[in-house]
């Protein structure tokens, strides 16, 4: 389970800029939720996801982990537990790297690392398997650096990457924005075999509607750092594109006001 009590965050203080995105915020998500995340520019999304994963640092309140205060613990201290895929393929993997030893980096993260190979060659057939389960052909590729890789091949090992050791929760920061739809659904489709196999907790914040509405079992909607829609179960499966687009024109009115 993941809870954010009563949190507030402002940018740009003391500016002319300022900006009180979160007050007195609270956001819980159940152990093996599926959340998909929509909303405008600005609407704090991605701010969300940051402030969970520690990229930036709250004001007030509290962030627990399964009931563990993470509040004030460092990015890389919950990146041993959070699992995150970015918007750009770039960034969840090395590119000066072979995929093999991507795959290594990965299996090695949260442990301590010592003066032995970084490759452990009785871990090859185990990465060898992973890789297949993606169905790209990139287990017969292990000595090729990932930097030539397409965009989506990237994506798909930067997923793998990110579950392989276990973890309590997979954040997906915009995911398939970067990619070509044919790959994009690709990229769906795996992330959410992965979720369902592996049984994760899982936050996707997304821009195509579609997606928010095929996917996942609970569907937010945010606007200036407030949740104006939370449906989940027989609630979200009757929730249209439609109607979100409609929502959006509302808020889109009344801004206009």
């Amino acid at each position: 389970m993941l809870e954010l009590k009563h949190i507030q965050k402002h940018y740009n203080v003391g500016t002319v800029n300022e900006l009180c995105l979160f007050e007195d915020f609270s956001l819980t998500v159940e152990e093996g939720e599926f959340v998909s995340v929509v909303g405008s520019n600005g609407s704090g999304k991605t701010s969300l996801l940051n402030l969970i994963c520690g990229s930036i640092e709250l004001e007030k309140g509290q962030i627990c982990m399964n009931g563990r205060d993470i509040t004030r613990e460092k990015e890389f201290k919950r990146n041993r537990k959070i699992g995150r895929v970015y918007q750009n393929p770039a960034v969840g993997t090395c590119p000066s790297m072979t995929i093999l030893e991507n795959m290594a980096l990965a299996d090695h993260k949260g442990k301590l690392y010592g003066l032995g190979r970084g490759t452990d060659k009785k871990r090859v057939d185990f990465y060898r398997e992973q890789l297949r389960t993606l169905n790209l052909g990139l287990e017969d590729k292990l000595n090729v650096k990932v930097g030539v890789l397409s965009g989506g091949q990237r994506q798909a090992m930067a997923l793998l990457m990110s579950t392989m050791t276990p973890i309590e929760f997979l954040i997906l920061d915009e995911h398939t924005a970067a990619l070509d739809p044919k790959t994009a659904e690709r990229i769906m489709e795996l992330t959410d075999r992965v979720v369902r196999e592996k049984h994760l907790t899982t936050i996707m914040v997304t821009h195509n509607l579609r997606y928010a509405v095929d996917y996942g079992n609970r569907l937010l909607m945010m606007h200036q750092g407030r949740a104006i829609l939370d449906k989940r179960g027989t609630e979200k499966d009757g929730i249209t594109v439609e109607d979100i687009l409609g929502l959006f024109n509302e808020i889109s009115i009344e801004c206009g006001n």
